[in-house]
């Protein structure tokens, strides 16, 4: 009998070893060494700024990414059931705007007081004032239908540039994409006029968060898988190129790195200020999100907000440089593979990438996995991949 359980023992221990290390996995990773991870002192001081956020209950859902704020300040954010929300300007009164059926992720306004949506099941939508969801493009010039859109902002000229995160796996699965570490994601530009889009810079890791300069001479994008923040050139020689820019061997005066090795993983980017006037404190019916005065780049007070959504782990970067490891680690159960940590991270940029600004909180009640950050009145709204809620933070 002993001999029987032990050779059942052998033979379970023997099989779980060939699952771990030989099963099919979906992912191909790819080898990377990351730098060291920033220590949480000096600029990236570990503190506990983000303590007061307050909650703005949307009702029954679960993490609403990213926030907008209309023309009349009333607030909006979108649910991973399909549902966007809406609160009056005091953060009251939830009720469903509009659903688009899939997964709304980035959210901004036009100048006409339309809500133009990222989704990453649909594709690039608008919604009008009444909340009806028309399609603007599920697809490039190239035919091929988008994989999982993530986020946008909109030029003076109404051009809207919007990440497509992976064109490999839709966005439950975005923990695929970040343990592959290849080159999924791109940024594209949509033009209003063609109704038409294409991609500007192909071979991004985890392509995220999109926000415009001010002056509309360069498009940031978060790119998450390399603990960085790209910077796009909206000069001649890019926005006339006849193929897509390329990630890897790029030249500078198209893209170049506009901050690099994050303390944490870089997730929504928005700017205080956008030339073509699109807050609602300069022009009625653009977005607050993005301006602060009518011309705030001249004026100097102009900053862009980006978020981490969670701080590095030493584990992960780890794992990094080790294709073959992580397909072991994608084998384990959920429970056992590396999950985000509880906390708060956000800060802010001036236009040559310094950070000036850093709030964070790590206390097990904070406002955690922040997703997206936008200014309004003086005042931070936060989107979550973690929480029920929309945060709400009085700057001083």
């Amino acid at each position: 009998m002993k001999k029987n359980i032990l050779s059942f023992i052998v033979a379970l221990v023997a099989a779980s070893l060939v699952y771990l290390f030989f099963a099919p996995v979906p992912i191909n990773p790819a080898a990377w060494t990351p730098q060291a991870i920033p220590t949480r002192t000096g600029q990236y001081a570990q503190n506990s700024r983000l303590a007061p956020v307050e909650r703005l209950s949307l009702g029954q859902g679960h993490a609403p990414e990213d926030v907008a704020v209309d023309a009349e300040g009333k607030i909006y954010a979108g649910f991973e059931d399909g549902r966007i929300i809406q609160l009056q300007p005091d953060g009251t009164q939830p009720k469903v705007f509009a659903n688009t059926g899939g997964r709304p992720l980035g959210l901004i306004f036009d100048r006409e007081g339309n809500l133009l949506v990222t989704d990453a099941v649909k594709g690039l939508l608008c919604v009008n004032k009444n909340g009806e969801v028309r399609l603007l493009a599920d697809r490039a010039d190239d035919g091929v239908k988008f994989g999982s859109l993530n986020d946008l902002d909109v030029a003076a000229d109404g051009t809207i540039y919007f990440t497509e995160a992976s064109n490999k796996f839709p966005m439950t699965q975005h923990v695929n994409d970040l343990l592959e570490h290849q080159p999924n994601g791109r940024l594209l530009a949509f033009d209003p006029a063609k109704g038409t889009a294409r991609t500007l810079l192909k071979g991004i890791y985890f392509a995220n968060g999109v926000a415009v300069s001010p002056d509309q001479t360069f498009v940031l994008v978060a790119e998450t898988g390399k603990y960085r923040v790209l910077r796009v050139r909206l000069n001649a020689a890019t926005l006339n190129s006849t193929k897509p820019l390329e990630t890897e061997g790029y030249n500078a005066s198209h893209v170049d790195v506009f901050i690099d090795n994050l303390p944490g993983f870089p997730d929504g980017i928005s700017s205080t200020g956008n030339a073509a006037g699109l807050s609602v404190t300069a022009n009625a019916g653009g977005n607050s999100a993005k301006a602060a005065s009518a011309n705030p780049y001249s004026a100097g007070n102009f900053k862009f907000w980006l978020a981490l959504v969670t701080p590095r782990q030493a584990l992960f970067d780890r794992l990094l440089p080790h294709p073959f490891l992580r397909k072991v680690v994608y084998r384990l159960p959920k429970s056992l593979q590396p999950a985000p940590e509880r906390y708060s991270f956000v800060l802010a940029l001036d236009t040559q990438g310094h950070v000036i600004e850093n709030l964070q909180n790590g206390s097990p009640d904070c406002y955690a996995q922040i997703a997206n950050v936008i200014e309004h009145n003086n005042t931070l709204y936060f989107g979550s991949i973690g929480e029920d809620t929309v945060g709400r933070f009085a700057l001083r």
